[in-house]
């Protein structure tokens, strides 16, 4: 396989680093597997919570071993804003393969909004130009303030700015939630952002602000990793050219098909808002055109890197982009609120830059020559590699690493909450029998996609997959002599429901509970111990890893949760 520029530059990079040897601890003779259960946090033992329901002795043990903790996997742990903002995955795996934290996509835009940093940016002024010499400002995103992909702050911030800077025409294409907050929260968020638009109208003559499109993210727009190209076409199409069905508002969208449907925010069908009134309905009121100028205000990479693909690329080939065969792609200016993936440069324009990620624990074992792996299903595989890299795509060294895609299907999860994680340890007992690979990851997706869902029976099944899964894998490390580290990248599965006045509401989000981090050594016989890290968090793991290998951590790291005093 020939190396890509990314791959030679991360290569260059690792190979100018090194560790230094641990003294007390020269590692294991086996290999080191670390296991992340996606959305698997720690939370009271309720009957919400389908980690603490679910059937998992393996599991329970490991949480009374001697080697186990609690770490925190949300807010300023993996720098978050606040400790009020649930962690998510890709900041989960910056951290854990990053070893110190970094301020991650809430907080950078945050900061620049505050600063005017956003509003000074090239592309800004550039989109704000295509505004005032006749096109239309277009602002495309997930329309809620869970903080996870976006926030609707965020938005108001720049649709005032855009009508205090002149722009007199804008229009807005909402990604309903119900994912990130309660799953039948749209109308509350439509709400405020009529309130804000009809404001924005009324202190700018001349202002045309509306909502043009919309529906839900996991039926439209918001793919990741190539899964289903058929959902970012239904949504460019809606949000471009106008297909989709007509409606006279956003609020007669939804509480229509509350109505139709018993199903949640996120997967509700396209809308398109149409000219009229209660007796007839005219043409889409936010086609886009050439011209125009398209911001994407998601701040997160994973789920926003198609659809930016389909309005900017030259060559777009996943799905054709004229509508109904005749009118064709608009010529429009496409930024995006960051660079989504810093070596394809997706999107080639974006408002705030992301954060610069050096040094990450994979590249400092590439330098060391230590053989590793990286396997999950689609719908984990960029945060196994892309995300614990250090948001880079690629390989750091394509002679030592070997990264393993399971196709993910194309269900939703509560349908087979399994998922892929009998494929994803299948394939990681064929590699560590190998005898090459002196570490491994690997992520089990199901606490976490299955926990989406809302659906509480489907979790628990998910869990104790999950466990008879672990339980596989330490059967073999402890044939080869290894260790495994088995831990999570923030919560979801450990509250699925909330209850007020004898009703229950499902909860979809990712939750504030810490996440379990346990150390399985078969060999062990007191070597090393837990160390009293105060305010632990995601980010003292790659330390902990390096220690386990038999390196000490760089002087920088966040410190490592054993000890050998």
């Amino acid at each position: 396989m020939a190396a890509t520029d990314s791959e030679i530059s991360s290569n260059t990079v690792s190979q100018a680093l090194s560790l230094r040897p641990l003294p007390e601890f020269a590692g294991r003779p086996g290999p080191l597997l670390i296991i992340v259960a996606d959305g698997v946090g720690v939370a009271p033992p309720v009957d919400s919570n389908a980690v603490y329901r679910a059937h998992t002795p393996t599991l329970d043990a490991l949480a009374e071993s001697p080697l186990y903790t609690e770490l925190a996997a949300h807010g300023k742990a993996v720098g978050l804003p606040t400790d009020d903002d649930m962690g998510n995955s890709e900041v989960g795996h910056n951290a854990l393969g990053a070893g110190r934290i970094f301020d991650q996509g809430a907080k950078l835009v945050n900061k620049a909004i505050a600063d005017g940093s956003l509003f000074e940016s090239e592309h800004w002024k550039t989109a704000v130009a295509r505004g005032l010499d006749g096109g239309t400002l277009h602002l495309l995103g997930l329309h809620s303030d869970g903080n996870v992909h976006s926030h609707t702050d965020h938005l108001y911030a720049m649709l005032r700015r855009a009508a205090a800077d002149g722009v007199r025409r804008a229009r807005i294409h909402i990604l309903h939630d119900g994912r990130d907050v309660p799953s039948r929260s749209a109308l509350d968020y439509v709400d405020a952002t009529e309130a804000v638009l009809a404001e924005i109208n009324a202190g700018h003559d001349g202002a045309d602000f509306r909502i043009a499109s919309g529906g839900g993210r996991m039926y439209i727009t918001m793919d990741r990793y190539e899964a289903d190209w058929a959902m970012v076409e239904r949504g460019y199409q809606c949000h471009t050219h106008g297909v989709g069905r007509p409606f006279l508002s956003a609020t007669d969208a939804v509480e229509t098909m509350y109505v139709e449907t018993d199903r949640g925010d996120q997967y509700l069908e396209e809308f398109v808002v149409v000219e009229g009134d209660a007796g007839a309905a005219g043409d889409p009121i936010g086609i886009m055109a050439d011209g125009d100028a398209v911001i994407l205000f998601n701040f997160r990479g994973d789920r926003a890197i198609e659809i930016s693909r389909a309005y900017e690329e030259a060559g777009f080939t996943p799905f054709d982009r004229t509508a109904n065969g005749a009118v064709s792609h608009p010529d429009v200016f496409f930024a995006g609120m960051l660079e989504y993936d810093g070596d394809t440069h997706v999107p080639k324009n974006y408002l705030v830059a992301p954060p610069s990620i050096s040094r990450t624990m994979s590249q400092y074992l590439c330098a060391e020559g230590l053989p590793s792996f990286a396997i999950s299903e689609t719908q984990k595989f960029g945060h196994v590699t892309y995300f614990w890299n250090g948001n880079r795509s690629g390989y750091i060294d394509p002679d030592l690493e070997t990264y393993v895609e399971i196709p993910s299907d194309n269900v939703e999860f509560n349908k087979t909450p399994g998922m892929k994680a009998r494929e994803i340890t299948a394939k990681t007992i064929e590699l560590l029998e190998t005898g090459r690979y002196r570490w491994g990851r690997i992520n089990f997706p199901n606490g976490d996609m299955v926990g989406h869902t809302g659906d509480l029976d489907a979790t628990i099944e998910a869990m104790e997959v999950v466990e008879e899964c672990v339980e596989r894998l330490m059967r073999v490390i402890d044939e080869l002599d290894g260790l495994l580290i088995y831990t999570a990248d923030h919560g979801n599965a450990d509250i699925m429901y909330t209850e007020k006045d004898g009703v229950r509401s499902p909860k979809t989000s990712h939750t504030l509970s810490p996440v379990p981090f346990a150390i399985y050594d078969p060999r062990y016989e007191g070597e090393y111990h837990l160390a009293p890290v105060e305010g632990a968090g995601l980010s003292h793991v790659a330390a902990t890893v390096l220690n386990l290998l038999g390196y000490q951590a760089p002087d920088d790291y966040n410190p490592s949760l054993i000890t050998f005093d």
